[in-house]
């Protein structure tokens, strides 16, 4: 490829179809699970609100908030927009209860939904303008996903901080209305934002990735929006984005290209919707020890030992035999598992310092032992099952395999009426029930308001 002409450059071609995207009819498949994605995702950031690690963001920030026209969830203030994009999207992960992209090898709602509604606030647009926006910012950073991924994601990137930025700047290059080389240069000075490091899971910097990821996706497309000029071929170039981040020889390029919205990626592989407020990557085990549970009444007094194999791409960042705090609980598929036995489910509120270091749960813990699967096909892309044995004290031994979790696609379904029960029992507390279910109800119906900024000024708790 001649790196000069900038019109043959991957980002050049995506701006193109992503510009072309906001005059195309999309299938009634993509808007309904688009609105199931943003309610999802306006729920976990409700919850997650008022946690600690954004707390703590909130304050070191007040020295730089400007007043605006955009919504600190959860604390009945407005701010200027990068700084709530940035709060927001902090929230919006803080809980690991966001939804998943196996494509993207991340989250894709979470660095997009708070980018986005901080630009409708700003400039109040109807559902549909919304909608079109957010799957424009899907598409592109899922397939980034398919060039880079899983070199990317095992080499210790973290896709929901790196692809995601370029995810936020699709979808604010959207709801800006930038054109072709506008949309290219917010892409391009993505390129040079994306960031996040597999390193800071389980502490509060892994949520913040995402905060980051909104931020820096709506600034580049509000930078290129003034005229800010950035590399036309950020990606390919010998020093960009796909060289740099994941080396000569494990990128495919023209995967970000080719089969472009032909099915959209949200179709086809789809989102996937957390039913458990943790790591994904721990999900298999835990409803492979709940299907035991259930189906032979267990409880922990019947129980030797427990064994769970998950696949090593999977268990590399969840084996944490010992996890110390509330964010390392999340990560840790003995705790987990642990807490899904004793209980029956892994809820919200085990994932404090004091739950995840009570001495019961601790002495529990040391039954089970946790492994990646040694015959696992490191080159496939079904990394997503679980093996889980347990050793009864009447000398029987149980055993069950889950090949993905519930919600982890469209032949894994949640149980019916999953995200809706998921979304009240987020925002309820908060909200007050009446308007928690009226902002369900809108939220499902995005695609016919003509006014997003009037459903999110619902979740102004200030009055």
């Amino acid at each position: 490829m001649d790196h000069s002409s900038k019109t043959e450059t991957v980002l050049h071609q995506a701006a193109e179809r992503l510009v072309a995207m906001r005059r195309s009819e999309f299938p009634e498949e993509a808007i309904s699970t688009a609105c199931e994605a943003i309610r999802d995702t306006i729920g976990v950031t409700v919850a997650g609100s008022g946690e600690p690690p954004v707390a703590r963001l909130v304050a070191t920030l007040e020295r730089s908030f400007a007043p605006g026209p955009a919504l600190l969830c959860g604390y009945g203030r407005r701010v200027d927009t990068l700084n709530a994009a940035l709060v927001n999207g902090t929230a919006s992960h803080v809980l690991d209860f966001d939804d998943c992209s196996n494509t993207m090898g991340g989250h894709p709602s979470a660095p997009i939904v708070p980018a986005i509604a901080a630009l409708a606030e700003e400039a109040d647009v109807d559902g549909m303008t919304f909608i079109r926006a957010y799957l424009a910012g899907f598409e592109f950073e899922t397939r980034l996903g398919r060039a880079v991924n899983f070199t990317h994601y095992d080499k210790g990137w973290h896709p929901t901080g790196t692809l995601g930025t370029f995810g936020a700047a699709a979808s604010s290059a959207a709801m800006l209305n930038l054109d072709v080389d506008q949309t290219r240069c917010a892409l391009a000075i993505a390129a040079s934002m994306a960031a996040g490091l597999k390193s800071n899971f389980g502490t509060d910097t892994k949520p913040f990735h995402v905060g980051q990821a909104a931020r820096n996706g709506l600034l580049a497309a509000y930078m290129a929006q003034q005229g800010m000029t950035a590399s036309a071929d950020a990606l390919e170039n010998p020093q960009g984005f796909f060289e740099v981040f994941n080396g000569p020889g494990t990128y495919a390029a023209e995967r970000v290209l080719d089969g472009w919205a032909d099915p959209l990626d949200i179709v086809e592989i789809g989102v996937a919707f957390k039913q458990h407020p943790c790591c994904a990557s721990t999900h298999p085990a835990i409803d492979a020890v709940l299907q035991l549970r259930a189906e032979h009444n267990l409880n922990w007094d019947q129980v030797e030992a427990v064994r769970t194999f998950t696949h090593p791409r999977r268990f590399r960042h969840t084996n944490r035999p010992s996890p110390r705090s509330a964010l390392d609980g999340k990560f840790s598929v003995q705790y987990v598992v642990t807490r899904a036995l004793l209980e029956g489910s892994v809820k919200p509120s085990v994932f404090t310092d004091e739950a995840v270091l009570d001495p019961q749960i601790v002495e529990l813990m040391k039954r089970v032992k946790s492994e990646g699967d040694p015959n696992a096909d490191m080159s496939s892309s079904e990394h997503f099952y679980a093996y889980a044995e347990i050793d009864l004290r009447d000398g029987r031994q149980l055993k069950a395999f889950i090949d993905r979790p519930h919600g982890r696609d469209r032949n894994h379904p949640l149980p019916e009426g999953a995200l809706e029960r998921k979304f009240l029992g987020c925002t309820t507390s908060k909200l007050g029930d009446s308007k928690a279910r009226e902002i369900a109800e809108r939220l499902g119906g995005l695609q016919e308001a003509s006014s997003v900024a009037a459903i999110l000024a619902l979740l102004d708790t200030s009055h």
